[in-house]
């Protein structure tokens, strides 16, 4: 009897490492489990003088390699710390003859900061993807990024980007039966990711989804704008964005859909960018919940809220997926 071929997505991956730094082992792993290939061994020490030496332990001439680190800034280092990390790490592939080096970056630092906005302002978008291509990466592969048209423009090497649009859909449907339902956006920046989710959640649901979206404007640090357009009246409302960080945003958003006759208030934002001032998306006048991935570490302060309305999606298989397709293609 012939024997019947695997899928493509379930043959082992050759000539493939994956590394990562400390500050993203955990995800990593997961990622590493998900392809069935091991977490590439790697030697990280850092001196008093916070320099630091990454260097891979295992021969990796010839291989395609691929390096996680998401670039987020907490308590056991910045955002610019993890940078260099990932900065040196891939100098050092590529100087010991790696064939081809992926960057995949979960969440990407500095992506809000994409145009000029005001004379002088810093396109900081375009000058970290010039650093990671200074130091010889071939391919950048990022998670939902602020803006997609200035990431694209921002690299000269090969970018893939990645949504989480398919994990949150796949979310609320579980829950969905006999509700009508209207995504919104609390930014009109956000609105084709919106429109996406929208889309994705009607198609899923086989019913028309409503959609609503708020205006906002911000001038030196203050958010402002109270325009709120769209029917949410006796629906739940699904808030779309790509990121939390102070969440002020987000609690406009939801007061205004409430005000607007939403029965329920619901929020999914990929990358969990919480500063010290979120902690209020919890408080009395919290969403009813809010869903968020792995692509940044919670912390302890929000771990605790992970009984009392707050989700983590898991995103090693999106990533993992990404990188078998792009191993076949160039098998």
């Amino acid at each position: 009897m012939t024997p019947t071929a695997a899928p493509d997505s379930e043959r082992p991956m050759e000539a493939v490492a994956l590394f990562a730094p400390s500050a993203s082992k955990a995800f990593a792993g997961r990622l590493a489990s998900t392809l069935d290939i091991p977490l590439s061994p790697l030697e990280e020490f850092v001196f008093d003088s916070s320099e630091r030496i990454l260097r891979p332990l295992e021969r990796v001439h010839g291989l395609s390699v691929y390096v996680l680190q998401s670039l987020f800034g907490d308590a056991r280092g910045s955002a610019n710390d993890r940078l260099c990390a990932l900065l040196f790490l891939i100098g050092a592939l590529k100087d010991a003859g790696a064939k081809r080096v992926t960057a995949c970056v979960p969440y990407l630092a500095y992506g809000r900061q994409d145009r000029h906005t005001q004379d002088r302002d810093p396109v900081s978008t375009r000058y970290v993807a010039q650093l990671l291509e200074a130091v010889g990466v071939d391919r950048v592969l990022a998670m939902e990024v602020h803006n997609p048209a200035a990431f694209d423009n921002a690299f000269r090497c090969e970018t893939i980007r990645l949504d989480a649009t398919a994990a949150f859909v796949q979310h609320f449907v579980v829950d969905a039966a006999g509700h009508d339902y209207a995504v919104a956006t609390p930014d009109i920046g956000g609105a084709k990711r919106a429109r996406h989710f929208q889309e994705l959640l009607q198609a899923a649901l086989g019913r028309v989804v409503n959609f609503a979206f708020m205006d906002k404007t911000r001038n030196h640090g203050v958010v402002s704008g109270s325009l709120f357009a769209g029917d949410v009246a006796g629906r739940r409302v699904i808030i779309v964005d790509d990121l939390i960080s102070s969440g002020t945003t987000v609690i406009r958003a939801v007061e205004a859909c409430r005000k607007a006759g939403a029965v329920r208030v619901d929020v999914a934002a990929t990358h969990a960018s919480f500063s010290a001032e979120a902690v209020r998306l919890f408080g009395a006048d919290k969403p009813d919940s809010i869903v968020v991935t792995d692509s940044i570490d919670l912390g302890e302060v929000f771990s605790a809220y992970l009984t009392t309305g707050l989700t983590v999606l898991a995103l090693a298989a999106p990533v993992a997926e990404a990188i078998r397709r792009l191993e076949q293609c160039r098998s």
